[in-house]
């Protein structure tokens, strides 16, 4: 693999700085100006005037910290959370629920005019859920603690690797409400523990899983003594050892159900699926409504997943095709569509970050295009398919910034942005997930 010099940045300590802040970025951070470039201010809202410590200068942009806040916004409110100050999870607990979506849109709208020259933007109202316990699955970090001689169970710190012991997540679902008291008592009870490296949890429709994460060899008479313990909580324990495989066997299959779709979907706990089951939900209800198929378009799903969208969309057209990298969710797709009975829809694993030409999956006849990729966005199969050929393009995005530069690459292929919508999967946070409708001028 080649590896390329990055310069380190530059980081500064002990200067203070009275910072006017006219907005605030995509990532949550206030904007202001310091010597005549463009500073991102952690913890200061639009309107605010902040005492700030400057923690990088480059040389088209710095960095800095709110130390004081001296004149507030009327949006400020005080942080729900105990840990927040500390904990890098949540970004945005000091500003009004309300006043996050008005922040986030802005902000979308601004990269908008930016990348793809669009300003006038046909605003939805936004998907939403409730603000707190929405997470069913999230990721603990593990460490030992060599200055307090202990182990740690809990989340980075922003912006570092430090782990922020926590003994309760007011974002996490309420059944792994016990988790960290829990597991900060086993870790440290028992000294085979000291190899657990982060523990994975997942909230499926009838059970909750806890995957931990070990590398080294944990004795049978613990990996029992745990999993009875885990029944109290209605956990269902799961080991992953030093292979980094995890052991499925006699685990009933995950699943989760979208009733208003009348569809079920199974899922094996390496796969991805949405965070917030309430968002997740609505995003496909939404989808549904906005592509609004007649039952003869012909479907192109592009980063498909498990199906997701997929599926969602097949009882209302002639033919879905789904395009994955990730040979496992291909497979559950695949998995999903039987046990959904839905026979329109089929499968194919491609790495669609590499050269499409006499790919199999794709066909002339397709004129629906879905896209829902990661924060790396559709750049490299953007710049492939002939664009031309689609009629409607609906772009699911947890990136705004690639969102923009894809869409002005749509855009200059001859389609207008019908519709944009936000959706907040993770409230409290700087992440912003947006959906998109362009139709073909």
């Amino acid at each position: 693999m080649a590896q390329f010099f990055q310069a380190k940045k530059k980081t500064l300590s002990g200067q203070s700085l009275t910072l006017a802040i006219t907005g605030m970025d995509h990532q949550g951070r206030g904007i202001a100006k310091h010597n005549n470039k463009v500073c991102f201010v952690s913890g200061a809202l639009t309107g605010e005037t902040v005492k700030a410590k400057l923690i990088e200068d480059k040389a088209r942009y710095s960095a800095a910290k709110t130390v004081k806040v001296e004149h507030p916004s009327d949006a400020r409110v005080k942080p729900f959370c105990e840990y927040y100050q500390q904990c890098g999870g949540c970004q945005l607990q000091h500003l009004r629920l309300d006043q996050q979506l008005v922040e986030k849109q802005l902000a979308v709208s601004q990269l908008f005019a930016k990348f793809a020259k669009l300003d006038a933007m046909n605003w939805q109202v936004p998907l939403l859920s409730e603000s707190t316990h929405y997470r069913r699955s999230a990721r603990l970090a593990v460490m030992f603690d060599k200055t307090a001689k202990k182990m740690r169970v809990g989340y980075r710190a922003q912006g570092s690797k430090q782990i922020v012991s926590v003994q309760h997540c007011a974002v996490l679902s309420e059944a792994f409400t016990d988790i960290f008291t829990v597991f900060d008592e086993l870790l440290n009870q028992y000294n085979e523990l000291r190899s657990v490296s982060h523990i994975q949890l997942c909230q499926a429709d009838e059970q909750n899983f806890v995957v931990i994460r070990h590398t080294k060899t944990i004795s049978d008479k613990l990996k029992n003594t745990i999993a009875a313990l885990g029944l109290t909580h209605q956990w269902q324990i799961i080991w992953q050892g030093e292979t980094q495989h995890i052991n499925h066997d006699h685990v009933a299959m995950p699943f989760y159900q979208l009733p208003e779709l009348g569809l079920k979907f199974e899922f094996g706990l390496e796969n991805f699926i949405q965070v917030n089951a309430q968002v997740n939900q609505a995003m496909l209800s939404q989808a549904v409504d906005w592509l609004n198929l007649n039952g003869d378009e012909q479907v192109l799903d592009l980063f498909c997943g498990i199906g997701n969208f997929s599926l969602a969309l097949a009882n209302n057209a002639k033919t879905v095709v789904g395009v994955e990298g990730v040979a496992s969710a291909v497979a559950m797709a695949a998995q999903n569509a039987q046990t959904n009975h839905i026979a329109n829809a089929h499968f194919h694993c491609f790495d669609l970050t590499q050269n499409m030409q006499q790919a199999p999956w794709f066909s002339k006849e397709l004129d629906i295009l879905v896209l829902d990729p990661s924060r790396t966005g559709a750049l490299a199969i953007l710049e492939q398919l002939p664009l031309k050929q689609f009629k409607t393009i609906l772009y699911v995005s947890c990136d705004p910034v690639t969102l923009a530069r894809d869409s002005a690459i749509i855009t200059q292929a001859g389609f207008s942005l019908q519709k944009i919508g936000l959706m907040n999967m993770f409230p409290h946070t700087g992440h912003i997930e947006t959906m998109a409708l362009f139709q073909r001028r």
